[in-house]
């Protein structure tokens, strides 16, 4: 791992508070459960990797999360939802990212957003039926009732629902930024 520079380090903090910026502008999606939010504090994580590679990723997710869990803390009392909002994040990102390394085309940005989605949805479905749904009816003392049902029903067609709502803003960017994304990861894109 090479070390950041201060550019770097400074890009990643303000993508990083851009993000922690963005979990403020959210909005459910019908018919999914009103606490089902879609955010798109995702954009600048993913633009962190697209610049700085994927430890960059991470440290945005990372820093936007705890920042959101300081500012606003959580109805459980620990950060479920922040945990689970960092692994979904980096379940979109990192596979967009490798994907996009390999082909650097608009096909292969659609490709890894679509694969990012997919395994966002798979790999969240099956920590919330194992770890975090578990985790929230613990400390909440609340029940779903058929808790497959809850995943297959709600959790899953939403992690689809919102990755394909995030693809679709973030391509509608990309297309206009692609050719500076690449410029500048060449340029300051010394790979962390």
């Amino acid at each position: 791992m090479k070390k950041w520079d201060v550019k770097q380090f400074v890009a990643v903090a303000l993508l990083s508070a851009l993000a922690f910026m963005l979990t403020f502008i959210k909005f459910p999606v019908p018919p999914f459960p009103s606490f089902l939010t879609v955010d798109f504090s995702d954009i600048p994580v993913l633009v962190a990797a697209l610049l700085y590679g994927p430890m960059a990723s991470v440290v945005a997710e990372l820093v936007k999360n705890i920042l959101n869990y300081l500012s606003l803390g959580s109805e459980a009392g620990v950060p479920i939802g922040n945990v689970a909002n960092f692994f979904a994040g980096m379940l979109f990102v990192l596979p967009t990212y490798l994907i996009y390394k390999r082909m650097r085309t608009k096909k292969g940005m659609t490709f890894g957003l679509i694969t990012g989605t997919v395994s966002m949805s798979v790999c969240m479905s099956i920590l919330n039926y194992f770890v975090i749904l578990p985790a929230y009816l613990y400390f909440m003392n609340f029940s779903v009732g058929n808790v497959k049902a809850y995943i297959v029903a709600g959790v899953l067609p939403f992690n689809l629902v919102k990755g394909l709502i995030v693809t679709a803003l973030f391509m509608l960017m990309f297309t206009k930024m692609k050719n500076w994304i690449d410029k500048a990861s060449a340029i300051w894109g010394k790979r962390i």
